[in-house]
């Protein structure tokens, strides 16, 4: 199965991005879209599977500090 993410950046502080990836990103996971690290906040299935292909949103928060 490949995931179809849209990754969107609360705050706008960042453009986010569309990336198919093999495993389904959840809640607290760490991701990288460029340079920066975003911890996952929430994940919505935008519609039904079709074929080999899951399309998911997923919300996430820049992580500041420490935590990147």
């Amino acid at each position: 199965m490949i995931y179809k993410v849209s990754y969107v950046v609360i705050g706008g502080e960042h453009p986010g991005a569309i990336a198919n990836v093999e495993q389904p990103p959840r809640i607290g996971d760490i991701v990288a879209l460029g340079k920066q690290s975003f911890r996952i906040i929430e994940v919505l299935e935008l519609m039904p599977p079709r074929g080999q292909f899951s399309f998911l949103h997923a919300s996430c928060e820049i992580i500041h500090g420490e935590d990147s």
